[in-house]
Parts: C-alpha cells; structure tokens; sequence
C-alpha cells in the first residue's frame, strides 16, 4: 500500500491530473491534450499509458473501490483491540480518502454511468464488499440492531463523509475531527 508521500509514477500523476479535471469540468469537457499538458507531455503521449479517456475514467472508478476495500480490510485485519477500535481505524481511513480524494467523489457522482457495463458492475461489486465489511464490524458492536438498519447506518455515513467535496473549509485537523464525532454519533444512534 503506498503512502500520500511516496513519489508519484508518471501514471499515478496522469490519473491525478485526469481525475481533477473530470472532475471540475466533467468527462467530456476534457481533452486528452490538457490532461497531458497538466502533466507536462503532450496528450498523444498519453496513449502510451493508457488506451484512451475512457480507460482513465475506468481505472480511476474500479481503483478507488478496490482501494477503499483493500484499505479497509487491511484496518481490519490489523487493528488491535475490539470492534470499536476497528470501527475507528474505518471511519478514520474513509476519512482520509474523503478528504484527500475529493476529486473522485465527484467523479464517481458524476461519471459513473459513462463506464463500460463490465466496469460499472466491477465498481458496484467491490463497493458492497465494502458495505459489507463495515456492516460486520457495526453489527458486533450493536448486535440487536437489525441488518437492514446496519446497513442504512453504513450508506449514511458514507454518505455523509462523501459530502466533503461541498465542504466549506475548516481546516483538515478540525473537519477530520468534526467528520469523525458525525460518523461515531450516527452509529451510536442504533442503540437508541
């Protein structure tokens, strides 16, 4: 797993590039010649990292869901401590990705309908792999909530933590901190 720190590949620049300008001007409001010239080739040279725009939009979508996934079974697999701590180390990696992504959140808003049907099945396939993951770790916390009620739980969260591309700005210390008591209060309401 690479950290926010280590040196960008060409292709990771090309896919940040490419994700922020979908994002602040849509899919088609893009050419291949400024996604090159914001990272300094020409856009003809962008083929020889990937097909075409469509395969961008796709490697951007399918990749975050399998990040976000891969991210999240990793905290669970590796925090110590109960079920608490491992909601934690969830809420605070989906946090990160929410602030640190927001271009992608808005992309996947946006565009997901412009994938393949192959594509925009593997993007829904790993992103309820990752509902379910959060599911099984609300559920051991509050046992008598009903499933469907986890569930719910779960999709408002994501969605509330999703919303930070309308985010006014607090500074990243005091949203990550805000997000974070937001997301722990939804879920300590299934035990109302």
């Amino acid at each position: 797993m690479t950290t926010r720190t280590d040196a960008l590949t060409r292709r990771e620049q090309i896919l940040k590039e490419a994700a922020r300008l979908f994002a602040a001007r849509g899919f088609h409001g893009v050419g291949v010649d400024e996604i090159g010239a914001a990272v300094g080739i020409s856009g003809p040279g962008l083929y020889r990292h990937f097909a075409g725009k469509d395969a961008m939009l796709a490697e951007l979508l399918v990749g975050i869901s399998g990040r976000l996934l891969d991210g999240g079974k990793l905290r669970v697999a590796d925090t110590e401590g109960g079920p608490d701590d491992v909601l934690s180390a969830l809420i605070d990696g989906h946090i990160d990705f929410a602030l640190d992504d927001r271009p992608l959140i808005t992309l996947h808003d946006r565009e997901l309908d412009r994938l393949r049907d192959s594509d925009r099945k593997l993007v829904r396939q790993l992103q309820r792999q990752y509902v379910e993951l959060w599911v099984g770790v609300v559920r051991e916390i509050h046992p008598t909530a009903p499933e469907s009620e986890a569930r719910i739980a779960v999709h408002a969260v994501f969605g509330l933590l999703n919303s930070t591309p309308h985010l006014g700005s607090l500074g990243r210390p005091a949203t990550e901190s805000l997000l974070r008591r937001l997301a722990h209060g939804a879920f300590a309401a299934l035990s109302d």
